[in-house]
């Protein structure tokens, strides 16, 4: 009960009533309108009284439509299925909060909000009404740690209807009442998902998919039918022409039991004959019909049926899965709608008064595609002088904004051009003792000269020919001693097997790549 807080409004300037922001309004009943047992329409269900549902759920009476789009969740498992993965696919992407230049505390205000245990429930509950046209969620608010904080409980659809004027603006079902009674402000979420034009009754996916339920359950009832009676041959019982009614009588029965007992008696004179059926006759008709009409669900839910039912190439699914993941964007730019508008909004307004700006609740998908080509092209352009918005970014991967006490992801250290750095490049840990190195490392520091002086020294042209002659000295040494061609060749052969000294040119030229390597590192140009 909220006690300390007085002239509350919402949005749109109407007063809210304190006492109704903690109790509960649409609460289920044994008896009335709001009642929790309900009647069954898919058993027994005709085109007929088919059609009727639909017409009347149109005109606005749609409890009989929502009892049996539930049903049919529960007993068309190929339409269930579907409807799972299109639902599922919104409740497992993650959370992003938008700022929006907002104040900080209205900002961690909104975090703490979406952190909460019921908040996750809450989405997931009003993906429901992909299904059915629209779902609805109460909001207790209770004051905790100087807040009004919400928790949510999900409220079945039939417990509400339609205004009558326009079949858009929700009102709660009472006893008594033709018409129902008008939400008060500031207690429910009311999600009405946009899968087509038209009044929320008629958006469901479960409109569509009634007809396909219906032929679902007469192909399938027609194929048990069929199932039952095909493995077993047809039994013809023959009689003799001075048979009597007596006769035939046990005939047929003994005909019968074949069915069931395999064991039958006849008197003498009469016989049976088995005929076998061949092919599998069921499975191209019924079985046909099935796979068509799933197919088609699969297409009105998940918009494809590649990843549902055929699975072919790999090229195709994913031009398929494309198809699947702008549905799921938009699902999802629409049930965050929902929620900024009857909860973040109403949170904040309640909280901190009206705010010209509202911090957003987003729940971005990210292609895992796009993402690589994005830090892929991100990490060439940016270096080159690119100017990107973080925010943008942080938008296309899905991140939200850092909080301020957060601990931030910072890039690796790599070498830097700081003078105290530079003296462990070009002195102590190299052991080479060249005249290079050495006059890289009498320089003291790296930064105090340009990189291009630096590698002009590495490279002296002085220093690798003192070192050529060492490794070529013992072969021009060879070379001379030898008076003919073939005595030379003789002797680079023995000379080869004994091999060249060329360990000091091996590390001369490790360390100056290293070097060289971390000159770069350092270095713009």
């Amino acid at each position: 009960m909220v006690t300390t807080w007085k002239g509350l409004i919402d949005k749109y300037g109407a007063p809210i009533e304190k006492k109704a922001l903690g109790e509960e309004i649409a609460v289920p009943e044994l008896t009335g309108v709001r009642r929790v047992a309900h009647e069954r329409e898919a058993s027994g269900l005709t085109p007929e009284r088919l059609a009727q549902i639909l017409r009347q759920a149109q005109e606005g009476e749609a409890r009989a439509y929502l009892t049996l789009a539930e049903e049919m969740e529960e007993r068309y498992l190929h339409y269930g299925s579907q409807l799972q993965t299109r639902r599922l696919a919104l409740e497992t992407l993650d959370v992003s909060i938008e700022a929006n230049k907002a104040p900080s505390k209205i900002v961690d205000f909104v975090h703490d909000l979406v952190g909460s245990s019921g908040f996750g429930e809450m989405v997931g509950s009003l993906t429901d009404g992909l299904g059915k046209g629209y779902a609805v969620c109460e909001i207790m608010w209770d004051y905790r740690q100087g807040r009004l904080r919400p928790s949510f409980k999900w409220r079945d659809q039939r417990f509400f209807r339609f205004d009558r004027r326009d079949l858009t603006t929700l009102r709660l079902e009472v006893d008594r009442s033709f018409d129902g009674e008008e939400l008060p402000p500031a207690k429910f979420v009311v999600h009405k998902p946009r899968t087509k034009a038209g009044i929320p009754l008629r958006r469901g996916l479960a409109r569509p998919a009634a007809w396909a339920f219906l032929i679902q359950s007469f192909g399938l009832k027609d194929w048990s039918a069929f199932a039952e009676v095909y493995g077993v041959p047809w039994r013809i019982g023959k009689y003799h022409e001075n048979a009597s009614d007596s006769d035939k009588r046990t005939l047929l029965r003994a005909v019968r039991s074949l069915a069931s007992d395999a064991a039958a008696i006849m008197p003498a004179g009469m016989e049976i004959e088995l005929h076998k059926i061949e092919g599998n006759h069921g499975a191209a008709v019924f079985g046909g019909l099935l796979e068509y009409i799933d197919r088609q669900v699969s297409k009105i839910v998940i918009g494809q049926t590649m990843t549902a039912d055929d699975g072919s190439s790999m090229a195709q699914a994913k031009i398929h899965n494309e198809v699947r993941l702008d549905l799921r964007t938009a699902d999802a730019n629409q049930l965050a709608g929902t929620i900024n508008r009857d909860v973040i909004e109403v949170a904040i307004d309640l909280n901190f008064g009206p705010q010209e700006v509202y911090p957003r609740v987003e729940f971005p998908v990210a292609e895992p595609e796009d993402t690589k080509a994005l830090s892929e092209a991100l990490g060439t352009l940016v270096p080159l002088g690119l100017k990107v918005g973080q925010g943008q970014v942080r938008e296309k991967l899905g991140l939200s904004d850092p909080q301020q006490d957060e601990d931030l992801l910072v890039a690796p250290t790599s070498f830097s051009a700081e003078p105290a750095r530079a003296s462990t490049l070009s002195g102590a840990p190299l052991s080479c003792s060249c005249s290079s190195c050495s006059s890289l490392a009498a320089r003291g520091t790296a930064a105090a000269a340009p990189p291009a002086d630096l590698l002009a020294d590495l490279f002296s042209k002085e220093d690798y020919q003192a070192i050529a002659e060492d490794v070529l000295a013992p072969l021009l040494a060879l070379l001379e001693r030898a008076s003919t061609l073939e005595e030379a060749r003789n002797m680079l052969a023995e000379f080869e097997r004994e091999g060249l000294d060329t360990g000091a040119l091996i590390e001369r030229l490790a360390s100056t790549t290293a070097i060289a390597r971390g000159l770069g590192d350092v270095s713009d140009v």
